[in-house]
């Protein structure tokens, strides 16, 4: 059995005719007489209404395109000429409308508007693999920072050399889960390390999660299956740094899922960061168990952070980031480490937005 698939234009030509449709059952006497009714087609139609009036835009353009073709074909050269620089113009923003318009017909994901939550640990490498996890930490906030989010560190595990064995941070700004999405996966770097003193490369991994922030509402914990214990926060080398047992270790019996916390001096704040982590991960719990029932496709997040399982690499001695997924190189490592992640992002939300397109049945 094979699946029926419509193009683009035809799905918009389709939402066109029901507006349409909808634009004379709202006129209609007999419609007004009927409250429910009538709330139910106006939402469907405030809905329809903006995707509508931009196609019509693409529909319009489309006829200045048949109006400057024939020009171009015509007998004047003057004409032509000017003809020739306006199909130019015409084309390029037609092309814009039209991917604006495709996006607009994938199936929203419910998270992307929401604020994320990113845990980046070091993986195989010792302690370079820590110094990378640091790299990429300041990669993604320099990311934020140009995207005007806000960026706050939950829980970090320093290492002396200024590494991260582990660092979670939140980044809070509209859209952030559908910027930071596709970062999920093992990142690997290949560099001369500075702890090593024969000038030989090293390759080493750190992996990344990302988690949607869930509230309260969304993912309901209860205080019987949590363990709550207080310890006091310590540094690089395990000193103390703290006098109080500030820091807190919060166990959630049923899944054993750990959080720990311990940046704050408070151990209210303490609690209330680690309360939001473990939210995030019980709500990526959830969604993830529900997407398997649906598809029926086991996936790990990250993996085993081992070196074979990569997305992406940056590769310091010829200067280049590979995303694998994309087959994309770009050959300016260190501004990509200075968070010009932009290409691979808006990349990997087109190839999102193509999948999630096919899978609606829309070529």
């Amino acid at each position: 059995m094979t699946t029926q698939t419509i193009t683009v234009l035809d799905k918009l030509a389709e939402l066109e005719q029901r507006f349409e449709e909808l634009e004379q059952l709202l006129a209609d006497p007999t419609v007004a007489t009927d409250p429910q009714r009538l709330a139910q087609l106006g939402r469907e139609r405030a809905e329809l209404e903006e995707i509508v009036t931009v196609y019509r835009q693409l529909k319009e353009i489309d006829r200045q395109l048949a109006q400057a073709e024939e020009l171009l074909e015509g007998e004047d050269p003057d004409l032509a000429e000017l003809a020739a620089d306006e199909l130019e113009r015409l084309r390029e923003e037609r092309e814009a409308i039209y991917q604006d318009l495709r996006r607009r017909l994938v199936p929203k994901d419910p998270n992307d508007e929401k604020d994320v939550i990113v845990e980046i640990r070091a993986g195989t490498g010792g302690e370079e693999a820590a110094l990378f996890a640091a790299d990429l930490y300041r990669m993604y906030t320099r990311y934020a920072e140009r995207q005007g989010w806000k960026v706050e560190v939950l829980s970090s595990s320093p290492t002396e050399l200024g590494g991260f064995k582990e660092v979670i941070f939140e980044v809070r700004g509209r859209g952030a889960y559908s910027h930071f999405k596709h970062e999920s996966g093992v990142h690997r770097v290949q560099r001369v390390p500075v702890t090593e003193s024969s000038g030989r490369i090293h390759t080493s991994t750190a992996t990344v999660a990302v988690l949607p922030e869930a509230d309260e509402v969304e993912v309901q914990i209860d205080e019987n299956d949590l363990r709550i214990e207080v310890f006091r926060s310590s540094g690089h080398g395990g000193q103390s740094v703290n006098t109080t047992d500030s820091a807190v270790r919060i166990t959630h019996l049923p899944t054993g899922i750990v959080v720990s916390c311990q940046d704050e001096r408070s151990q209210l704040k303490n609690r209330l960061k680690a309360m939001a982590v473990l939210r995030a991960r019980l709500y990526e719990l959830q969604r993830r168990k529900q997407e398997e029932e649906r598809t029926g496709i086991r996936r790990a997040q990250v993996g085993t952070g081992e070196r074979a399982e990569k997305i992406r690499t940056y590769n310091f001695p010829q200067d280049r980031v590979t995303d694998h997924r994309l087959k994309l190189t770009v050959n300016n490592l260190a501004a990509v480490l200075d968070g010009e992640i932009a290409v691979f992002v808006q990349e990997l939300q087109a190839l999102e937005t193509a999948e999630r397109l096919r899978a609606a049945g829309i070529s």
